[in-house]
This record gives C-alpha cells, sequence and structure tokens, in this order.
C-alpha cells in the first residue's frame, strides 16, 4: 500500500509528504537517481549509523521492512500514474501511504526512514518527544521540496498529504489496538479462571471481594481481552455461571503478551 501510494500518486505529481520516500521523490528530480534506489541509498546510511546505537536486531528487523517496500517502490514505478488531479493524488495516495506504515508499526516493525532518523535523534537527546522529531524532519523534507521544485503548490500538497497521512496511521493504530478489560463478579473466579487459561490465550487476574449491598465474599476476575474474543469469553463465563456479572471496559491500548508491543 505504501509503495502503491509513493510510485504511483506521489512521485508522478512531486508531491512530497515528508520522510525518505519525499527524500527519494526530491532526489529523482534533481539527480534523475529511481525513487527505489534513492530510498534504498538513504536507508543504508541511517541503518550504518544505527548500527552503532542500536545493534544488529534493530537494523536486521528494519532491513527487511526497507527491501520489501524498496522492491514493491520499483515494481510499482512500471504502473502509469491514477491520476494527475494533485488534491486527488495527494488524498488518496496519503491514506493509502498512512495505513501501509500503520500495519507495518502495529507489527513492531519500521519502514526505516525517519523512524530511524527520529530514533537517532532522540538517542542524543532523549528528553524530546519522538513526534515533534518526526514532524520536524518531515516538514525539513517538505520545505527542501520547495527549493527543489520551486513552487508553492508542492509545499501545499505536501502538507495535506503529511496531514492525511498521520492521521491514517493514528487512526488504524488504535483502530487495530483496541481491545477490552472484562471485569466479572462471581462466586466460581477459581473454576472459570482455570477453563479460561486452559482454552484460550488469554490469562486471568483473580481477585477477592466483597459485595457492599449483600456483604457476602466474592471473586473478581479480571482479563484483557481482543474485541473478537468477547462472545467466546462470555459464553464460557455464563455456561459455568448463569449469574456471573460482567463488565466491559475499553481500553485505548494494552501493551504485553499477546498484544501490542514496542521494538
Amino acid at each position: 500500500m505504501t509503495g502503491f501510494a509513493i510510485s504511483v500518486f506521489f512521485v508522478p505529481n512531486k508531491i512530497v509528504n515528508g520522510g525518505s520516500s519525499g527524500l527519494s521523490t526530491v532526489l529523482y528530480y534533481t539527480t534523475g537517481l529511481k525513487p527505489s534506489l534513492g530510498n534504498a541509498l538513504i536507508n543504508a546510511v541511517l541503518l550504518l549509523i544505527s548500527l552503532f546505537c542500536f545493534g544488529w536486531r534493530f537494523v536486521v528487523k528494519t532491513l527487511i521492512s526497507i527491501g520489501i517496500l524498496s522492491a514493491v517502490i520499483e515494481v510499482f514505478s512500471y504502473v502509469p500514474p491514477v491520476t494527475d488531479n494533485m488534491i486527488l493524488a495527494a488524498v488518496f495516495g496519503a491514506v493509502l501511504y498512512g495505513f501501509g506504515i500503520g500495519i507495518v508499526l502495529s507489527q513492531g516493525s519500521t519502514t526505516g526512514g525517519t523512524d530511524i532518523l527520529g530514533r537517532l535523534i532522540q538517542h542524543k537527546f532523549p528528553h524530546w518527544k519522538i513526534g515533534k522529531i518526526l514532524l520536524g524532519v518531515d516538514l525539513f523534507v517538505i520545505a527542501l521540496s520547495f527549493a527543489t521544485f520551486l513552487t508553492t503548490e508542492a509545499v501545499l500538497y505536501g502538507a495535506i498529504a503529511l496531514f492525511i497521512s498521520t492521521t491514517a496511521i493514528d487512526y488504524l493504530m488504535k483502530t487495530l489496538n483496541i481491545s477490552k478489560l472484562a471485569f466479572v463478579i462471581t462466586d466460581k473466579g477459581a473454576e472459570i479462571s482455570d477453563v479460561l487459561i486452559h482454552t484460550s490465550p488469554r490469562g486471568v487476574t483473580l481477585v477477592d471481594v466483597t459485595g457492599v449491598y449483600s456483604h457476602s465474599p466474592k471473586q473478581m476476575m479480571i482479563c484483557a481481552l481482543k474485541e473478537s474474543e468477547l462472545p467466546e469469553f462470555q459464553r464460557k463465563v455464563l455456561k459455568m455461571d448463569e449469574a456471573a456479572f460482567i463488565i466491559y471496559s475499553e481500553s485505548q491500548q494494552i501493551v504485553g503478551n499477546g498484544f501490542y508491543t514496542y521494538g
């Protein structure tokens, strides 16, 4: 999706939305270097520097994504542009670009470029927020496109594409990581927990509680779940205790085993 957006929407219309893809677009129109080769060259330099800061594991993971992206950009470079309308190219290209990046980030990898540069800068200045660093770098690339193409339109469309792609990334990351917290009040906490941990990939936390109205001892199960797992979870709980009281709470993000992880 990201490679398609770069080759079919951004490059033919001279739209620079930041990142290594934006720099590769500038290089293409100033030196004639193919966007796929430009993207690979920029990332090779950044990876060499990051090797000394973050080690081999980071480099290998990122290198795989960069290699795939560069290859896909090259393949789609032979596809005719979908449109020569700048606003359509900026909007639809940015949506596809953002969704592609979001999917990669959700799986704990990066596509290189400004992601690497942002981490390198933050490594030197750890008190700086990564979001602001990336925004600053991307804005610099867009400003560079103005010096290259000498038109304010390139900058304006690049800014539109940057805003839309960033929004698309945030939306996808939030959507993919929506999870639920289940709180179950029951008299059979131990029995239900034993069934759940042996028939599902989720763990359970069991807490002894007291019902204030009835003054009777109860047990509360706490379980983090993917939204798609709710029906089966509820079926198992109610099958063992029809009187169980279940509360679902939406969690914007859960970090840990089986859920979103950074790295």
